[in-house]
């Protein structure tokens, strides 16, 4: 597995090395020796998975607050979706910047998202299939999500979005107290 840096501090992407031969192929998805440096000592705890049909559906943006923030490592199983992490740590160099990847099968790419991190992506074809793998259950009181189409964000879609769900949809505009202690 290759670890690259992203311009946001703690997401990475990670890189799986597959082995082809006639029969198919066969690549590792996690190994918890070689991500050992990333995780910390956080362990893997929850593992979900999801289906979005409509190409540019748009799930997102999520985190879980401390106590419960979670790093998850996201994995495009089939289709193609377009991931983005969103810095919501307001003591980052990088606070409200983000960082997009295609996610594949065929490109072996996972995105590692820390904590303060949310996350959302974009189906980009038909029936794409994510695996997340989180450092932490969810917990639904812990549950935050900024809008998309924050203009203190300015994610660009590479898409128009066609299908987003009400929460999402509900997800308030980040204000000059966001990501301020009470």
């Amino acid at each position: 597995m290759n670890l690259t840096p992203t311009p946001l501090p703690g997401v990475m992407v990670v890189t799986s090395r597959p082995h082809t031969d006639p029969r198919g192929s066969f690549a590792r998805l996690f190994c918890e020796r070689e991500l050992a440096g990333v995780l910390d000592g956080r362990r893997i705890v929850q593992i979900n998975h999801s289906r979005t049909a409509a190409v540019g559906a748009l799930r997102g943006l999520h985190f879980q607050r401390a106590p419960h923030a979670e790093m998850k490592l996201v994995r495009c199983l089939s289709g193609r979706v377009w991931d983005v992490a969103v810095d919501l740590r307001a003591d980052s160099p990088t606070f409200l910047q983000w960082h997009a990847e295609e996610l594949t099968p065929d490109n072996q790419r996972m995105l590692l998202i820390p904590e303060g991190c949310a996350h959302g992506f974009q189906v980009l074809a038909p029936n794409s299939e994510l695996l997340y793998l989180h450092t932490a259950c969810y917990t639904p009181e812990a549950e935050g999500g900024v809008r998309h189409d924050d203009p203190a964000l300015g994610i660009r879609w590479p898409l128009p979005v066609m299908d987003l769900s009400p929460r999402d949809r509900s997800h308030p505009l980040i204000d000059d107290q966001f990501g301020r202690a009470p």
